[in-house]
């Protein structure tokens, strides 16, 4: 038997033990966390839509409406209306025939992957895939291989391994650790070029990139044709919870009568369905979130240069600083929290070994300010 406390230990001693804070209040730049009030740069809510009032009042109506639990499954009696004109707005949204509803991303990522292929198929993902893509990969039965992160030769070397095989090819459109963005045109036309199937894991592209916020397929002008799976959250850019699975008319009705992910388990709440309405409306309507958050990181990475460090290529608001060490990435988020600033430090195996960071998330609720006021607090770190 599996001596847990010594692996924890272990865990400790190697600075990959991670513990939970305790928060009070809504998602904002400003948040109570532990007892103490910290100026946040670590979370996903891109465009401050998570307490927006507008998204908040349609939560707030449809639970009057319909309660608080969907009380079953979508193929039972959990399906409501609100669910179905979510769908219809999110196809609409992205430009593609239908679009399914999944509880999380994970879920959509593993319904897709083990809907379409299984034993004696192949599934190609690029090495720095959220661990929801490789899961999803292993968890299919396929023969799993992963390509050199973003290198297109490399998967077209295995694409040409695997000929006469089922294929899905499997990436992130913006990645989560790194904030760069795919070379989506190419790995499309590579995809198109061996009948492969391809799917774009948009999670962190949703609502930020692109002149509407359609994420990182408008920001290259790819279609449905070009890109025939697109899996979207709904946690990040439009503030609320759960996720979706966007393509024709086929698709979408096979994974509704196949992905077990999306067959078993409960519908998500009708009212976080209208607050997403309510989210998706304000991605149109408020162009100027996209347009603030771009100035921030602007100002932020002049900052970096200007105090001598340098940040991993990102225009996206993921801003990684590479440390290296997992202990000094630690100590150095410990040192930002004592000046009231919370950074989270990324460790194994989130990220390689030897290269643990501080990934900074930005907000378009944050200031000119407070990025100041990160600036100055890093700037500490070196004196």
């Amino acid at each position: 038997m599996k001596d847990l406390a010594a692996e924890l230990e272990k865990r400790r001693q190697q600075g990959l033990y991670r513990s939970r804070r305790i928060h009070e209040g809504p998602q904002a730049p400003v948040m109570s966390i532990d007892g103490r009030t910290v100026l946040s740069f670590c979370s996903n809510d891109y465009l401050g839509l998570a307490n927006h009032p507008e998204v908040v009042r349609a939560f707030q109506s449809a639970a009057n409406e319909y309660g608080v639990g969907a009380g079953a499954a979508h193929l039972v009696n959990g399906h409501s209306r609100v669910h179905h004109e979510l769908e219809d707005a999110l196809a609409e949204f992205t430009g593609r025939e239908r679009a399914l509803l999944f509880s999380t991303g994970y879920m959509a990522n593993l319904g897709v992957a083990s809907s379409l292929h299984g034993r004696g198929d192949a599934v190609l993902e690029d090495r720095l895939n959220h661990a929801s893509l490789i899961d999803a990969g292993l968890l299919s039965g396929a023969r799993l291989q992963r390509y050199i992160h973003a290198d297109v030769t490399s998967l077209e070397s295995k694409l040409g391994i695997d000929t006469g095989r089922e294929c899905l090819v499997m990436t992130d459109g913006v990645f989560s650790m790194d904030g760069d963005i795919a070379p989506l045109p190419e790995l499309a036309a590579l995809a198109s070029k061996h009948e492969a199937w391809f799917m774009v894991d948009d999670a962190h592209g949703i609502g930020v990139l692109g002149e509407r916020g359609r994420g990182s397929l408008e920001h290259f002008g790819l279609t449905q044709a070009d890109v025939p799976i697109l899996m979207g959250t709904l946690g990040k850019g439009l503030g609320t919870a759960g996720a979706f699975v966007a393509g024709s008319e086929d698709l979408v009705e096979y994974l509704i009568q196949s992905a077990r992910t999306y067959i078993y388990t409960t519908a998500m709440p009708a009212a976080i369905a209208a607050a997403t309405l309510a989210s998706l409306r304000l991605v149109d309507s408020e162009g100027w979130r996209r347009e603030k958050l771009q100035t921030l990181i602007t100002r932020f990475r002049t900052g970096i240069e200007q105090l001598g460090l340098e940040l991993m290529p990102s225009s996206t608001p993921i801003q990684p600083l590479v440390v290296g060490d997992a202990g000094q990435a630690v100590a150095m988020s410990e040192a930002l929290l004592k000046c009231d600033i919370l950074v989270t430090a990324i460790r194994p195996p989130t990220v390689p070994q030897g290269t643990a960071r501080l990934r900074f998330t930005f907000s378009a609720e944050h200031t000119e300010d407070q990025v100041d006021q990160l600036l100055y607090g890093l700037s500490q770190l070196q004196s």
